[in-house]
């Protein structure tokens, strides 16, 4: 996994009503713009960026996300007052979590590294970058 763009200061999120909080005090592992269908489902939105950490490195405070198996193996969290979506973990990833970018009080600072399942990408959206684009999931380093 490459190194992300994020400088070295904490960064600091939550949902929607401030319920739930977290602070991320490392940089991220890795940071995609996700196009899968269970993603662009779960968010409501055409794609879905993530910044992935250790579970150790994010830091929930106030009232605890609620959780739910979206698919086998797969689990999202969300604020259980308004239902702004926060995280993903998965079996296929053990120990680690993706945190949505969207919800961080300064979601400018972890610009997407890499596009992941790209072949599940919506026709119509159609984004000039250099980005490198994957078929799937990256492959692990």
């Amino acid at each position: 996994m490459t190194t992300s763009p994020c400088n070295s200061a904490a960064l600091e999120g939550g949902c929607q009503c401030r319920a739930v909080r977290f602070r991320l005090p490392a940089p991220p592992l890795l940071t995609v713009l996700c196009h899968c269908r269970s993603c662009r489902r779960a968010h409501s939105a055409p794609a879905v960026a993530w910044a992935l950490y250790a579970q150790g490195d994010v830091e929930f405070s106030g009232e605890a996300p609620q959780v739910y198996e979206s698919s086998p193996g797969a689990r999202r969290s969300f604020c259980p007052r308004c239902g702004s979506r926060i995280g993903f973990e998965a079996d296929y990833i053990p120990g680690l979590i993706d945190i949505a970018i969207g919800s961080l009080d300064e979601p400018a600072r972890l610009p997407p590294q890499m596009h992941i399942w790209d072949e599940e990408r919506l026709p119509w959206l159609q984004l000039a970058d250099e980005l490198p684009r994957h078929a799937a999931f990256p492959p692990m380093a």
